[in-house]
């Protein structure tokens, strides 16, 4: 498990967590690894807009700049291209299955289910990620 664990990668936590060593006075930040480590890394690209990074200007999906559309087909369409087109450029240890997009126009809800396959050991996996389109108003 521990080659696996290492050809799939280990990152940090997120959102990051600062974590303290028991009787210590030792830091150290709180690492993910295996799926963790690839659901935490589409929860990053999915909520990272083109252009935020400095050093990969291209990394992210640009999905917020449809927040004000009516929730529709076309919008539907727009949202599935933009999220497979960032997986496959941006997380390549997996491979995309299957992407479906549920939309709740009532709750303003796009939510994302992605279905994938771990490239170097062949296990399927998925990750249900919501888009708010709309304001939390219901304070």
């Amino acid at each position: 498990m521990d080659k696996e664990s290492n050809f799939l990668g280990k990152g940090w936590a997120f959102p990051p967590e600062v974590i303290k060593y028991k009787g210590t006075s030792r830091f150290a930040t709180n690492m993910v690894s295996d799926v963790t480590d690839i659901n935490q890394s589409l929860e990053i690209l999915f909520g990272t807009a083109v252009g935020e990074r400095v050093m990969q200007t291209e990394y992210g999906c640009n999905v917020d700049d449809m927040i004000f559309e009516p929730i529709n087909v076309t919008l539907v369409t727009r949202i599935t291209e933009r999220i497979r087109r960032a997986i496959i450029y941006y997380e390549p240890r997996i491979k995309l299955d299957k992407l479906d997009v549920f939309k709740n126009v009532e709750f303003g809800v796009i939510n994302l289910v992605v279905e994938y396959t771990i490239r170097s050991t062949n296990t399927r996996n998925n990750i249900v990620y919501p888009y708010y389109l709309t304001e939390g108003t219901n304070i």
